[in-house]
C-alpha cells in the first residue's frame, strides 16, 4: 500500500515539474543576450533609413566632401561616448525603460514624466513618420526618374506603409517580428553592396571627387549642429540596448565591449557607404538627387539598378516595422506609471498584442507626414531628443555628487559625460541662434504642456480630471475589445 502511494506520489511530482516545465517563463525578464547578439542589436538597431537619407543633408549643410566625412566620422565618436555614459547609467540603475528611470532618479518625476510625455508624442512618432517618408521616396524614385515625385503622391504612399505596419504589428507579435527577422537581412544586404562597390571602383582609381575635398567649404555654427543633426540621425539608436538591460548576460562585461565594438563598426560602414556615393557622383550631382542610393544604383549596377530601391525599401520598413514593434514598452510603462491613459497600456483579448498603443503611434505618426518633409522632422525629433539625452548624461554628472553610495559597476571618466552635455546644449542652441526654425519653437511648447497634464491628471489627480478619462477609457476597451495586462505571478 505504501509502494502504490509512494510511486503515485512520484508520477504527481514528475506530472507537476512537466507541467511547471512547460509553462512560459513570465515572472521575470530572463538574461538571454550575449555579448554577439548585443553587438547585432546595436548594429541592427542604427542602421535603419537614415543612412539611405542623410548624406544629401549632411552634405548640403558642410558644401564639401572632406567635412561631409568629418562629420560621419564625428557623428560615430559622439554616439561612442553618449553610450558610454549610458552604460555607467544602465548598470547602476538597472530597469529597462532607458531614459525615464535615470532622469526619475537624478531629478525626480517632473523631468521624468516630460521624457515620457515627449518620447509618446514627439520623439517616437515622428521617427516613424520620417521612416516612412523615406521609405516612400525610394519606391517613388525609379517610377520618377530625372524629376521630383509629386509630393502628394509620397505622403499618401508613406500614410499607406504606416497603415500597413500598425496592422501587422496589431494583428500579430509572431508576424511583426518575422517581418522585423526577414527586412533585417535585407538592410544588411544592401549595405553590403553599395559598400563592396565603391571599394572596386575606388581600388579602380575612381578618386576625382576626392582631390581639393575641403575646397568652397562654408561652415557656420548652425550649418555644423544641423549637419549633425542630419549624421545623428543615422546613428539613432546608440542607446538601444539599455532598454534591455536585464536581459544581457553578464552586463558588466558585455554592455560598454558591445558599445565599443557596435558603434565604431556602424561609423565604419557610414564611412564607407559615403565614399561609395562620392567614387561616382559629384557633390553637386549628390544634392541633385531625389534619392542617393538609387542614382548610385543606376549608375554602378545597371542593368540591375532595380534592386537597390526594392532592398532600400526593404530597409527602410524593416526599420519602421521594428519602431513601431517596440512602441508598446515605453507605452505600458506609462500607462502603469499613471503618465497616459491606462487603456494605452492594455492587451487586445483575441490577439495578445497591444493595439491601442500600435493605433495610438501609427495615428500621430500620420498626422505628422501631413504638413512635414523629412529635414524638417529631422530638425524636430533631433532637437527633442538631444534635449532629453543631454539632460540625462547631465543626471550622471549629478548623480556622482548627489548619489556617490550607488554601486557603479562601470565607471566612465568624468570629462566624458561633461564633454557629451556640454555638445548636447551645443546642439540643442546653436540651431535657434543662428538658424531659427518654427518647428524648434512648437517643440518647447510642445514638452512644456506636458505640464499642464501632469499637474492635472498626475499630481493633483483633480476629480473632474478623472470623470472625463474614466469613461474614455471604457468605451475604448469595449471598443477594441481590450483588457489590462495581467501581472505574473509570483
Amino acid at each position: 500500500m505504501e509502494k502504490t502511494s509512494l510511486r503515485n506520489r512520484r508520477e504527481d511530482e514528475r506530472s507537476i515539474q512537466s507541467i511547471q516545465s512547460k509553462e512560459p517563463k513570465t515572472t521575470s525578464l530572463q538574461k538571454e543576450v550575449g555579448l554577439l547578439s548585443g553587438i547585432c542589436i546595436i548594429v541592427g538597431t542604427i542602421i535603419g533609413s537614415g543612412i539611405f537619407i542623410s548624406p544629401k543633408s549632411v552634405l548640403s549643410n558642410t558644401e564639401a566632401v572632406g567635412p561631409c566625412l568629418i562629420i560621419w566620422a564625428a557623428c560615430g565618436v559622439l554616439a561612442t561616448l553618449g553610450a558610454l555614459c549610458f552604460a555607467e547609467l544602465g548598470t547602476m540603475i538597472t530597469k529597462s525603460g532607458g531614459e525615464y528611470p535615470y532622469l526619475m532618479e537624478a531629478f525626480g518625476p517632473i523631468p521624468a514624466y516630460l521624457f515620457s510625455w515627449t518620447s509618446l508624442f514627439v520623439i517616437k512618432p515622428t521617427s516613424f513618420a520620417i521612416i516612412c517618408l523615406s521609405f516612400s521616396e525610394y519606391v517613388c524614385a525609379p517610377f520618377y526618374s530625372g524629376c521630383k515625385p509629386p509630393e502628394v503622391v509620397v505622403k499618401c504612399l508613406a500614410a499607406a506603409a504606416i497603415l500597413l505596419i500598425t496592422t501587422v504589428n496589431s494583428l500579430s507579435v509572431r508576424l511583426g517580428s518575422y517581418v522585423q527577422n526577414v527586412f533585417t537581412g535585407a538592410k544588411l544586404v544592401i549595405v553590403a553592396i553599395i559598400i563592396l562597390s565603391g571599394l572596386v571602383l575606388l581600388a579602380q582609381g575612381n578618386t576625382k571627387n576626392f582631390e581639393n575635398s575641403f575646397e568652397g567649404t562654408k561652415l557656420s555654427v548652425g550649418a555644423i549642429s544641423l549637419a549633425f543633426y542630419n549624421g545623428l540621425w543615422a546613428y539613432d539608436g546608440w542607446n538601444q540596448l539599455n532598454y534591455i538591460t536585464e536581459e544581457l548576460r553578464n552586463p558588466f562585461r558585455n554592455l560598454p565591449l558591445a558599445i565599443i565594438i557596435g558603434i565604431p563598426l556602424v561609423t565604419g560602414c557610414y564611412i564607407l557607404m559615403n565614399v561609395s556615393y562620392f567614387t561616382v557622383m559629384t557633390p553637386t550631382e549628390l544634392l541633385q538627387s531625389q534619392a542617393v542610393a538609387v542614382t548610385f544604383g543606376d549608375r554602378v549596377l545597371y542593368p540591375a539598378s532595380w534592386v537597390v530601391p526594392l532592398f532600400v525599401a526593404f530597409s527602410t520598413i524593416g526599420a519602421a516595422n521594428g519602431t513601431c514593434f517596440t512602441a508598446g514598452r515605453l507605452v505600458y510603462v506609462a500607462g502603469r506609471e499613471g503618465h497616459m491613459l491606462k487603456v494605452l497600456s492594455y492587451i487586445s483579448v483575441k490577439r495578445l498584442t497591444p493595439a491601442p498603443a500600435i493605433i495610438f503611434y501609427g495615428i500621430i505618426a500620420t498626422i505628422y507626414i501631413i504638413p512635414g518633409d523629412i529635414n524638417s522632422l529631422v530638425n524636430y525629433f533631433s532637437f527633442a531628443a538631444w534635449l532629453f539625452y543631454g539632460l540625462t548624461i547631465l543626471g550622471l554628472v549629478v548623480m556622482r555628487f548627489t548619489k556617490k553610495d550607488l554601486e557603479r559597476p562601470i565607471k566612465v571618466p568624468i570629462f566624458i559625460p561633461i564633454l557629451v552635455t556640454l555638445i548636447s546644449v551645443f546642439l540643442v542652441v546653436a540651431p535657434i541662434i543662428s538658424e531659427p526654425a518654427m518647428e524648434y519653437l512648437y517643440c518647447v511648447l510642445f514638452i512644456l504642456s506636458g505640464l499642464i497634464f501632469y499637474f492635472l491628471f498626475v499630481h493633483y489627480k483633480f476629480g473632474w480630471a478623472q470623470k472625463i478619462t474614466k469613461p474614455i477609457t471604457m468605451y475604448l476597451q469595449m471598443l477594441m475589445e481590450v483588457v489590462p495586462p495581467e501581472e505574473a505571478p509570483e
